[in-house]
């Protein structure tokens, strides 16, 4: 009798073991499938995310530059300037922004390097037309060129540019590794990649505090007084999938860069890259 109910005990306890390995197994899968599903702006739009993030950044372009200060509470001023001064240490005489937005880093590159082209890009015209006011009826205005394109397909020779820059950008490609490999190309070798990127604190409380912020006060904020009442519930969704850190670095990796870093910023809030061909 007592033999039976050892072997009984111990067929529970194997029980037990097996169903919590395939429950981890089921959440890592599930982890793997959350962090490579496309996150869109418009959930039931026919259109391509990369279309979707054309017109929502249109619709947003007017109040986007407020938004970003009070939603990062100014920090992102910060990290541009710590990608500015790497920028300006490399010394290139050329530089392409990509996802430049309203043109706020294209133009600091402009005012502090002497970098004699610089390139601003971004698929949004709305956001584009923005830059251009910015530096309208100024010396700006020859120092640097704001292009409207897309950066999976860049209309540039291979190796043209000494240091290339993405802000706020990648997590809005369509494909990443096209993206990148596209940046790989008509970067020159030696040249300079940076990438500023939201990235998920990991240590407590930083990391709490960041699913509140990016979760809950972030899509309000953007309810409030945005255009476009998706659109920052779509940039907090994006942010919080995106793969980063040694993560990205892997990407970078095998898409052929080399030297490639990360500093995390402000707790891990966000993320510097930089890369070398």
């Amino acid at each position: 009798m007592k033999l039976k109910i050892l072997n009984l005990e111990k067929s529970q306890i194997y029980f037990k073991v097996f169903l919590t390995n395939e429950y981890q197994k089921i959440c890592s899968f599930a982890a793997v499938m959350d962090s490579e599903k496309k996150v869109t702006p418009y959930k039931d739009s026919s259109l391509n995310k990369k279309e979707q993030v054309e017109k929502m950044f249109d619709t947003i372009s007017g109040n986007y530059d407020g938004l970003n200060r009070v939603i990062s509470f100014g920090t992102d001023i910060k990290w541009r300037k710590r990608v500015l001064a790497k920028i300006i240490k490399h010394k290139p005489a050329s530089i392409l922004d990509i996802a430049t937005g309203t043109g706020d880093l294209a133009i600091k590159f402009a005012e502090k390097s002497k970098a004699s082209k610089i390139i601003g890009l971004d698929i949004s015209e709305g956001m584009l037309s923005v830059a251009r006011k910015k530096i309208q009826n100024t010396d700006l205005e020859n120092k640097v060129e704001f292009i409207k394109g897309d950066s999976e397909a860049l209309s540039f020779n291979d190796n043209t540019f000494d240091a290339i820059t993405v802000s706020f950008g990648i997590r809005n490609f369509e494909t990443l590794e096209k993206g990148l490999s596209e940046i790989y190309r008509v970067l020159k070798p030696k040249g300079l990649f940076i990438i500023l990127e939201t990235s998920v604190p990991t240590k407590f409380p930083f990391k709490q505090g960041y699913y509140f912020h990016s979760k809950v006060l972030l899509p309000i904020i953007g309810k409030l007084f945005s255009k476009d009442k998706v659109a920052y519930t779509y940039l907090s969704e994006s942010a919080s999938i995106f793969p980063f850190g040694n993560k990205l670095n892997n990407i970078l990796q095998k898409i052929g860069f080399i030297n490639v870093d990360h500093k995390p910023q402000t707790f891990g809030v966000a993320t510097i890259y930089t890369a070398s061909k």
